[in-house]
């Protein structure tokens, strides 16, 4: 069983993506969350963007709390 927290994501989708989304995963025998997380792992590695591990992020968010800071990815340029 994962220790790692699960952050919410609400999103609106057009009604044939949302379609289309439910049909992928259930072809995949994946949750919808499973298969937007699958998804999205796999572009970032075909495309090149490195994920940081889930240790480094709570560094990150710990070191941002002390700054003041509450967006990490615009204040560097994402």
């Amino acid at each position: 069983m994962s220790t790692v927290k699960s952050a919410p994501l609400g999103l609106r989708l057009e009604p044939r993506i949302k379609w289309a989304l439910e049909a992928a995963a259930t072809r995949e025998h994946r949750s919808v969350a499973n298969m937007v997380e699958w998804l999205v792992l796999d572009h970032c590695q075909r495309v090149g963007i490195r994920i940081p591990e889930q240790g480094a992020l709570a560094l990150e968010a710990k070191d941002d709390e002390r700054k003041g800071s509450t967006d990490t990815v615009r204040r560097r340029g994402r």
